[in-house]
């Protein structure tokens, strides 16, 4: 199903109201929001039920039939997993893969064999970019904690000082760079330029990725100075392993989806027509459902044969991929259901109104939006997908590289200062053996750096491009 039809589907669920009513929807959207904060934060509730909820009780408090508010949020989650489902689970599949045949161990090791004591905290990034393009973040940190944490040790280094840079490159591509669950599901919202964003994303995140890893690094290393605890060194995948791939061909797997993207992008700006062949083929190949599963597919020869792995082996591995991503999915859809009953239930013209009384720039207010549902909610997946729909209408008028950077805008403001009702933030705390104060000055404002700084990038950007 395509976004305008279910816009259009949308259009007959929920009544949208008058702009007489902008006080009470105001009223019902924060309700709503913080329903859903105080069932994940205060009950423990898991975040689909809270944003099912939310979403019913948005469209109850906005004045909607409640079989309008249900059609809405279930159009929304239909139209959501459609459209990011089955990338979320290619992309799933193609992590687990990269983990358990020992290819994420090869680069790992290849570059470390490479660094010196100065240029660590810079391997330490350029691995965590790398691992971090097809994997979920935390499942990047279970990977890559051992790495940090035995390099910490056998060479003597300052655990913040090798941990925030492998942090902070699992974080900013989480936020930042599709086929990210985040950016995917907003580029979706907005009707944004996949290619494009990713270009632009990539663009944004190396300065950021920077500033917030190899140079805040060296401020957390003083003000926190731990040493790498001893019980969070777990067995690594490929120390079972008699071979393991390549390091050029791991590589190139992983790039594979984002090298099609990306020509896909390019080769869109250069020849422009939509009946050329050239194009039409680039069209298909660098859609992000045939560049995954090709790199899935490649996979197979690239990561699974060379680790010896047999068909059952490789099933399996599938198999075990899909398991962890269920929870993600539903989220995900949840998220998505929430954003279509705020912009049935008239938010979005709401939003559009507002921004013109107030005057503020529609990246800027796209970035305190996603600041405020992550602070409520401490999700930075939940505030991508709750701010995509807040500011989508903004989108109508905007330019392709605009459109992208709005949901760059929005993916900055998802990371903003990770505190205790963030998963991320107790996973971080255990692994490196922590206090909360002592996590809150290194990975929460390591978090605030990438928000800030790679907000400050797109509305500089916005300016040129």
């Amino acid at each position: 199903m395509t976004r305008l039809s279910v816009e259009m589907l949308a259009a007959d669920t929920v009544e949208p109201i008058t702009s007489a009513g902008h006080a009470q929807l105001g009223i019902a959207v924060l309700a709503g929001i913080a329903l859903i904060v105080l069932l994940i934060t205060k009950f423990k509730l898991h975040a689909f039920l809270a944003l099912t909820i939310g979403s019913l009780a948005l469209g109850a408090f906005a004045g909607a039939p409640l079989d309008k508010a249900i059609t809405s949020f279930t159009t929304g989650l239909g139209s959501t997993v459609a459209g990011v489902g089955v990338l979320i689970a290619l992309g799933a599949i193609l992590g687990k893969m990269l983990a358990d045949s020992g290819g994420a161990d090869q680069i790992v090791d290849t570059i470390l064999a490479k660094a010196n004591g100065r240029s660590m905290p810079w391997a330490m990034v350029l691995i965590a970019s790398v691992i971090g393009l097809p994997l979920f973040f935390e499942v990047g940190v279970v990977l890559l904690i051992p790495v940090v944490l035995m390099v910490a040790k056998r060479g003597n280094y300052s655990l913040m000082r090798i941990g925030i840079p492998a942090l902070a490159g699992l974080s900013v591509m989480h936020g930042l760079v599709p086929p990210h669950p985040g950016p995917l599901v907003a580029i979706d919202a907005v009707g944004a330029n996949l290619g494009v964003t990713l270009a632009l994303g990539v663009l944004v995140a190396i300065p950021t990725v920077i500033i917030a890893g190899p140079v805040f690094s060296k401020y957390a290393a003083r003000w926190v100075d731990v040493p790498a605890p001893d019980r969070m060194i777990p067995q690594r995948a490929s120390e079972e392993l008699e071979k393991r791939p390549s390091f050029g061909a791991t590589l190139a797997t992983i790039l594979l989806p984002v090298v099609l993207m990306l020509s896909k992008a390019l080769v869109d700006i250069i020849i422009d027509d939509p009946e050329n062949t050239v194009q039409r083929v680039f069209d298909v190949a660098g859609s992000p459902l045939i560049a995954l599963l090709a790199a899935v597919l490649v996979g197979i020869f690239t990561l699974g044969r060379p680790a010896g792995f047999s068909k059952g082996r490789i099933s399996s591995i599938v198999e075990k991929g899909l398991a962890p991503i269920a929870g993600i999915l539903l989220i995900v859809g949840a998220g998505g259901g929430f954003k279509q009953t705020l912009i049935d239930s008239g938010v979005g013209q709401m939003v559009l109104d507002i921004s013109e009384d107030w005057s503020i720039p529609a990246l800027l207010l796209a970035w305190l939006i996603a600041v405020a549902i992550r602070l409520a909610t401490g999700s930075a997946t939940v505030a991508t997908i709750s701010a995509a729909g807040l500011v989508a209408p903004l989108a109508a008028d905007m330019s392709t590289t605009h459109a992208a950077l709005l949901v760059l805008a929005i993916g900055a403001g998802s990371l903003f200062f990770s505190h205790v009702n963030d998963a991320g933030f107790w996973l971080v705390k255990e692994y490196f053996g922590l206090n909360v104060g002592q996590t809150i000055k290194t990975w929460s404002i390591m978090e605030t750096i990438i928000s800030v700084v790679a907000g400050a990038l797109v509305l500089l950007l916005s300016l040129v491009i």
